[in-house]
């Protein structure tokens, strides 16, 4: 079978990635890695912690030769709010921590707390743990979100639970509207757009472009309860899909 035109020209792109930018990565995630956890030594808010990683995420998109531009950020909320992403790539948490222009927590996978130098950040900066292995275990997870939010820190989550293998939105969980429903803080959807195509699931190599990070309109709680989640979900996702769908 022949390769594609496009193929020679993306081969020198690839060996540059697997041999230079893709090692800068790693040097850097392990840099500023060990640089969080001497700062959380003594900071145990999570803000010196916080403004590392912002650091790190920067010079991450400088790496991948990717700039990011922010639409619709004058709808960013005034207070303490639920932020659901759209989740494509690796190169997610580095746009949102390099973009979003305040302090905020992630809720994540627990499994990623057993990696070297990711876990231990994520461990001593206060980001929330879930694990999905059982009802009561997620419950509890989202009972910690709740609790940080009503603490005045907002949280950025994945409702898919896990990176998109086609480009496209999985099924979101319903996580993200429990939190927001049960501290009564608004949802804001944002969409992510162009990091599939400069990172794709099981791929290592980058493929640099321009990338951008949406803000939709803060979608409010006030007056729901716990059995309006799911509907609340659906709203979410459809906002995030013509989000995406407008600006990619």
């Amino acid at each position: 079978m022949s390769l594609p035109a496009s193929a020679p020209a993306r081969t020198p792109l690839r060996w540059l990635t697997y041999l230079l930018l893709m090692p800068l990565v790693a040097l850097a995630t392990t840099f500023f890695g060990c640089i969080s956890l001497v700062a959380g030594l003594w900071d145990k808010s999570g803000r010196q912690q916080h403004a590392i990683a912002r650091a790190w995420a920067a010079v991450l998109l400088q790496i991948a030769l990717s700039p990011v531009k922010r639409v619709g950020f004058e709808n960013l909320p005034r207070k303490t709010a639920v932020y659901a992403s759209n989740h494509l790539s690796y190169y997610d948490t580095p746009v949102l921590f390099a973009k979003l222009p305040f302090q905020f927590r992630i809720l994540a996978k627990q499994s990623l707390w057993t990696i070297p130098f990711v876990g231990w950040y994520l461990n001593r900066s206060g980001q929330v743990p879930i694990d999905a292995k059982s009802n009561r275990s997620a419950i509890a997870g989202l009972l910690r979100g709740v609790k940080t939010l009503q603490a005045g820190l907002p949280l950025v989550l994945f409702p898919e639970g896990g990176r998109t293998e086609t480009g496209l939105l999985g099924e979101f969980q319903s996580g993200a509207a429990f939190m927001a429903i049960k501290a009564q803080v608004p949802i804001v959807p944002l969409a992510l757009i162009g990091t599939y195509e400069l990172l794709p699931m099981h791929t290592y190599h980058l493929m640099p472009r321009p990338l951008k990070i949406v803000m939709g309109e803060p979608i409010s709680t006030v007056g729901l309860t716990t059995k309006d989640a799911d509907a609340l979900t659906a709203r979410v996702f459809a906002a995030i899909t013509a989000l995406y769908e407008k600006n990619r």
